[in-house]
């Protein structure tokens, strides 16, 4: 029996993803944990496949009914639109405490490191090496996917896909850079209020890179099967804002965490 909809609006059926997504996420908090307490990393791995296994599900629904069901109309997508605003308020909330720890140990160094920032024997990274190269190279990738933007809105999807594909390598290098810094940083997370802050604050920003990227390369897969329009390629423009948000964040981290703070 077809029902009639007499709104604008999508009421979305009812999903299992959720669910899975929910057992997912407290699997791999929990072996997080487990690693870190007895090196033993089975409990996080199977986290890790069951949120791999329910994000490919869901963004699979999720494309069928913007591409093929007619669902996401504009009005959808105008709300669509305000959730990702608000999603990315939030982030920036979760990255001001983190500056907030960094500032309140930094610009009044306790007794405990010896009132100085940074505490003895910590050397700290210069920031004009990798941290200036990853720099540079972000802002490069924030620069190719506006050009990715602009290329969908003119229905080029042959530049679109050429600067997409630059904006994902990119990142990864972008990420590959952050590997080797942490390979060769002479302290850890756990050396004083300096280690602590440092790799909170720049680990959650490389996981938001790895997770951009993802974002950009679902982009991508669906770019090439033909999922998007000049008027209606809402998934990449959300995928597009929070890369600029990453490019952002970085930029406060580079001048206030790399330069400032060392």
């Amino acid at each position: 029996m077809m029902v009639k909809k007499n709104h604008s609006f999508h009421l979305v059926d009812q999903s299992p993803w959720p669910v899975t997504a929910s057992i997912g996420a407290l699997t791999l908090t929990s072996g997080l944990v487990k690693w870190f307490h007895s090196m033993n990393m089975e409990l996080m791995i199977l986290g890790i496949i069951i949120l791999i296994i329910t994000s490919y599900q869901w963004w699979r629904d999720v494309s069928r009914e913007s591409t093929f069901q007619g669902l996401h109309t504009f009005n959808v997508v105008s709300g669509m639109k305000w959730g990702m605003i608000l999603f990315i308020v939030s982030e920036i909330f979760f990255f001001l405490s983190f500056f907030w720890a960094f500032f309140h140990s930094s610009l009044s160094p306790s007794v405990e490191i010896g009132l100085l920032w940074p505490p003895l024997g910590v050397m700290p990274f210069n920031p004009f090496q990798i941290p200036l190269l990853n720099t540079i190279v972000l802002l490069s990738s924030g620069v190719t996917v506006t050009w990715t933007h602009h290329s969908i809105i003119e229905n080029n999807f042959s530049q679109a896909n050429l600067s997409l594909v630059m904006t994902l390598m990119l990142g990864v290098y972008f990420t590959s850079l952050q590997g080797l810094e942490y390979w060769e940083a002479n302290f850890n997370i756990s050396d004083a209020v300096y280690g602590a802050t440092f790799f909170m604050a720049t680990g959650f920003h490389g996981l938001h890179v790895i997770i951009g990227t993802t974002f950009l390369l679902i982009c991508l897969m669906r770019m090439n099967e033909a999922h998007f329009s000049s008027s209606h390629h809402f998934g990449f423009e959300a995928a597009a804002w929070y890369w600029h948000f990453v490019d952002v964040v970085w930029l406060f981290l580079y001048m206030n965490i790399y330069w400032w703070g060392s």
